[in-house]
């Protein structure tokens, strides 16, 4: 007796990602978690300084003031680092087979997206302490503009980034010049 295999689902996008026809996703990302800067380890300090606080006071006499402070100290902690993981969640770095993709925002969206064919030109940096760590800045210049048009800042493990954009690159290449062949072999005939 054979099992019945179950269906493939469908592979859903978020609705700020907009893919076309045979459009499809080749990397995706978010920003390294470094990105979430010193925010992070302060707020730690924060709930543990409020959780000593709270119960160095609660054992010293009971719940008073300084209880409140601890409590107040824990609390700020916990919010400073939420808010720096929902910024840090809510940013996504996407490579497509036809676009480019940079979603921020939380409460607003700024969707930052243009076509790979306008690619120029692109640039990959390094600090020694995101060569240590394994993060970068993927940098994308479009024909016409000597500014970036497109940052990926502290990207994870960029040479994938860059690797997959210049895939894209290089296949676009290869269907312009098998384009341009057929053309022609077509006014030759």
């Amino acid at each position: 007796m054979s099992r019945p295999t179950p269906s493939t689902p469908a592979t859903t996008h978020p609705d700020w990602l907009h893919l076309s026809g045979e459009e499809n996703v080749v990397w995706e990302s978010r920003p390294h978690p470094v990105t979430m800067g010193v925010r992070v380890p302060i707020g730690l300090a924060l709930v543990l300084v409020g959780f000593a606080v709270a119960a160095w006071s609660v054992t010293d006499g009971g719940v008073g003031g300084l209880s409140l402070v601890g409590v107040a100290l824990v609390v700020l902690g916990i919010a400073l680092v939420l808010v720096q993981y929902v910024v840090w969640t809510n940013t996504r770095y996407v490579i497509t087979s036809e676009e480019l993709y940079k979603k921020r925002g939380i409460v607003s969206r700024n969707v930052t997206q243009f076509r790979i064919d306008r690619v120029q030109n692109t640039a990959l940096e390094q600090d020694v302490l995101g060569r240590l760590l394994g993060y970068g800045d993927l940098t994308i210049y479009t024909a016409g503009s000597g500014d970036p048009e497109l940052t990926f800042e502290r990207t994870p493990e960029p040479e994938r980034a860059n690797g997959a954009l210049n895939e894209q690159l290089g296949k676009l290449v290869d269907r312009d010049r098998s384009g341009e062949r057929s053309r022609s072999r077509n006014r030759s005939t």
